[in-house]
């Protein structure tokens, strides 16, 4: 059972707009044993969408299409469609209730008829719900074949696949069983990890894969299991995992269906009731960003200062001006000052602190573009680590987050 998805529209194109959508789809569909063959993204040009349809019809059961469904004129996917089904539009009742409940509730204002409008769909299909939008969805059925449009409005197009899209294909398909575990690493590469685990991998069954998604210090191992039977699958790839740890160590840090390595660490903390705090001046708010964008994390996290400037480590932090003269800003003694200066000021249980030279020019230290100290700081400790982490301005910060995070993650999981 294989789909395959068309975003539709110019923004896609000249990159003004990423294509989450896409994502989105691919994972929900995976979820209910629906394999993605292609992902296509094209103009909002006529002969190109009769192209792709035409394409997409030969290589996948499922074609799905997002965009080009709004009021204006530049919205060309509804009338391509009803041509590529050499169909004729017809106003649908319930979409026009749905459209007109909409402006008299939440938009409050005359109703036009491009808008109405909205309501007209290809005779052949059925209407597919948008309670949140003027634009419904579209499902077109062509032999064995499923064509279904959606708005490209994402949360529009969500609302849509949950209550919607998933619920029709479960019942329209008989589908296999698709299984993903994805074990996440850090502090080692992707080649030494396939040495390491060569023997295992070649011994795997030819019903599970293994893929390496390698970023940033940090390496993925996601299994992937198909078949009809989901108590083999879930067996088998239970058996595999438990032979593979080992072989990983301490450099597994969990599995990426539990979140990734900042929920990890969040959760511990909130187990141990320990709190958190950071001093940050080369990852420039990024590392809060990590544990702040999940939710839950005022349990645990208290609170961070962006001293990026020299002088905001004295002022603020109260750093020595003489430790940082004597060993320069960007050194060991000047993370673990402020690290520990950040410990005392926040009250917290760990707190953690990046200094180094992200690039292009030095700034006030002399050390090499890439080099960045991370400190971590507790009641009874402090210490920290160096690393040279390249001469990418956006590589180094990246990195210098995934770092502290493994530090951080070694040190609470000690406890």
């Amino acid at each position: 059972m294989q789909a395959e998805i068309i975003t539709i529209g110019d923004e896609i194109l000249i990159g003004q707009i990423v294509d989450t959508n896409s994502a989105y789809i691919g994972k929900a569909l995976n979820s209910i044993g629906v394999s993605v063959y292609q992902i296509t993204s094209i103009q909002d040009d006529k002969q190109h969408i009769l192209k792709a349809l035409a394409e997409a019809e030969a290589n996948a059961d499922i074609i799905i299409v997002t965009g080009g469904l709004g009021p204006t004129k530049d919205d060309i996917t509804k009338h391509t469609i009803t041509e590529y089904f050499d169909d004729t539009l017809v106003r649908n009742a319930e979409v026009t209730e749905n459209i007109e409940r909409l402006w008299r509730d939440y938009v409050k204002k005359p109703l036009q008829q491009v808008n109405l409008d909205q309501a007209l769909i290809p005779s052949k299909s059925i209407a597919l719900m948008n309670t949140v939008g003027s634009a419904p969805g579209m499902w077109l059925e062509k032999g064995e074949k499923v064509f279904i449009s959606m708005p490209g409005v994402p949360f529009e197009m969500k609302l849509l696949m949950e209550h919607e899209v998933l619920p029709k294909l479960k019942i329209k398909y008989k589908r296999p069983y698709i299984l993903h575990k994805t074990l996440q690493t850090y502090g080692m590469g992707e080649s030494m990890i396939a040495a390491i685990i060569e023997d295992w991998e070649n011994h795997l069954p030819d019903f599970i894969k293994l893929a390496y998604l390698p970023n940033l210090g940090k390496v993925r191992l996601r299994l992937s299991a198909k078949g009809f039977d989901q108590q083999v699958i879930t067996i088998e790839m239970e058996k595999q995992i438990q032979t593979v740890l080992p072989l990983l160590k301490d450099i597994f840090v969990g599995f990426e269906e539990e979140g990734d390595l900042a929920v990890l660490i969040g959760k511990q903390l909130v187990l141990q009731n320990k709190t958190l705090s950071l001093a940050e001046s080369c990852t420039g708010g990024k590392l809060a960003e990590t544990f702040t964008e999940n939710s839950g994390a005022s349990a645990y996290f208290k609170g961070g200062l962006i001293t990026y400037a020299t002088q905001s480590k004295i002022d603020v932090l109260g750093v020595s001006e003489s430790v940082i003269r004597e060993h320069s800003v960007v050194s060991a003694q000047v993370a673990e000052a402020m690290a520990q200066k950040c410990l005392q000021l926040y009250k917290s249980d760990y707190a953690l602190a990046t200094t180094g030279n992200a690039g292009p020019a030095k700034g006030d230290s002399e050390a090499e573009v890439g080099t960045v100290y991370i400190a971590i700081a507790t009641k009874d400790k402090v210490y920290s680590e160096k690393f040279e982490l390249g001469n990418n301005r956006i590589r180094v910060v990246n990195k210098a987050v995934n770092k502290a995070l493994e530090i951080l993650q070694k040190e609470i999981f000690k406890n």
